[in-house]
């Protein structure tokens, strides 16, 4: 899977981002909350990545395809590139068994109290 995104042409980066929200849905006769719902500063989560296990779960699955790789603040751009099925796949039946299903995670990123960018990632567990 690749994603990129300049998030940098909208504002310089995490430097002011005040919150991120991740969301986890199942679809089930439509997409339905489904375990983990959690808002967040991102920076103090790079700078302290135990300080919220839940986030440091999702953060795991894609940790080593980004350059998310130091805390704040970014000046350049945001990438996921390459990121492996098998590592996602670890993730959601190893380390946290989740039933079989559709699925999104679904991210909203806030700078300045204002929603600036929204990321969904749909994906199907069989």
């Amino acid at each position: 899977m690749r994603a990129k995104h300049n998030l940098f042409k909208l504002i310089w980066m995490l430097f002011f981002i005040s919150e991120v929200n991740a969301a986890l849905y199942q679809r089930l006769n439509g997409y339905k909350p489904f375990l983990y719902n959690i808002t967040l500063d991102a920076c103090k989560l790079l700078n302290n990545r135990k300080s919220n296990p839940v986030a440091n779960y999702l953060f795991g699955i894609f940790e080593k395809s980004s350059n998310l790789n130091h805390s704040c603040p970014y000046h350049h751009d945001l990438i996921v590139d390459q990121l492996a099925t098998n590592v996602i796949d670890h993730h959601v039946s190893a380390v946290l068994p989740f039933p079989e299903g559709d699925y999104l995670l679904e991210s909203h990123w806030f700078i300045d109290n204002i929603e600036r960018a929204v990321f969904k990632v749909y994906g199907t567990l069989s």
